[in-house]
């Protein structure tokens, strides 16, 4: 049974952005990957920077990490859901993309 997972993209006049809403697993990491790969594309084609916003999934698996490592280099920066932070921390991921706390519903 796949996960369920919502995908998006947005630019700004910051840079574009891919934008998850769900949980990210083995069930679905590999439209999470193909999307980063499609953003990292664009963005080198023409020049924007990289958002990926995670402020909506509260779980994600090694498969996902391992897919947020193969493009750290691309990304300047990761929102992320409070509860994602320590395993970002963790990982080690935190140490190679700007890492950012996004808001709980509460502090909207």
């Amino acid at each position: 049974m796949q996960t369920s997972l919502t995908l998006d993209t947005a630019r700004s006049i910051d840079g574009k952005s891919l934008i998850a809403a769900g949980e990210i697993d083995l069930s679905n990491v590999d439209a999470f990957k193909q999307a980063l790969t499609t953003i990292v594309a664009e963005a080198a084609d023409s020049g924007e920077t990289i958002f990926v916003d995670l402020a909506e999934v509260e779980y994600l698996d090694s498969a996902a990490i391992n897919a947020l490592f193969a493009h750290a280099d691309h990304i300047d920066k990761l929102i992320a859901h409070p509860l994602l932070m320590d395993i970002l921390a963790i990982s080690g991921l935190t140490e190679l993309v700007t890492t950012e706390v996004a808001p709980t519903a509460a502090e909207r």
